[in-house]
């Protein structure tokens, strides 16, 4: 398990041609809650409307597990128009859901839906493994991704990852990617 401590870590912003990954501010808070109450977003997360108290906690557990792990979620603009387009990272949360995730960080990626299909989530994505990989090498990484949700299986592909699992939690199917990127994984 990667636990390093940073207690006064600054969260890199990364440039990417088309998108600014910085970290979440508590101005983030009323785009937050739209896209946690946006049907089109929640189909393939969470499936309810998230309330802006649940949603100001994550907010706060984004900026603070920086400072345990030195690396977690950004959130996610448009260059052009500084719109707010979502979030996107590597996070370790401890999910006790299959010996897969076992002390694996979890890239994660949601994006609002106004900014699907013009390939944000794969530029975003790769912006987030180059930079990881820069921080701490080569590390194996896992991602969750429900079997709907072809664009996000697509933007897994794209970033390394190969399906390894379909296991159901908590009455949701998920589907488990796992790898490093470019080097073979062990079979599950």
């Amino acid at each position: 398990m990667i636990l390093p401590k940073h207690p006064n870590v600054i969260v890199p912003t990364i440039d990417t041609e088309r998108l600014r990954l910085r970290g979440h501010r508590p101005d983030d808070l009323a785009d937050s809650v739209a896209m946690f109450s946006n049907p089109d977003f929640l189909r393939h997360v969470a499936g309810e409307p998230i309330p802006a108290e649940e949603v100001w906690a994550r907010i706060l557990r984004h900026i603070g597990h920086w400072s345990v792990f030195g690396f977690g979620l950004w959130a996610v603009e448009e260059k052009a128009t500084g719109r707010f387009a979502g979030e996107v990272g590597i996070a370790n949360f401890n999910r006790e859901i299959d010996h897969l995730f076992n002390d694996a960080p979890e890239a994660v990626w949601g994006l609002v839906p106004w900014s699907h299909g013009k390939g944000f989530a794969t530029e975003a994505v790769s912006a987030v493994h180059t930079w990881f990989d820069g921080q701490f090498g080569p590390t194996r990484t896992v991602c969750i991704v429900r079997p709907a949700n072809a664009a996000s299986i697509r933007v897994a592909a794209k970033n390394g990852y190969r399906e390894v699992r379909r296991p159901s939690t908590a009455a949701r199917p998920c589907s488990f990617s796992n790898g490093l990127r470019g080097k073979a994984e062990p079979a599950p």
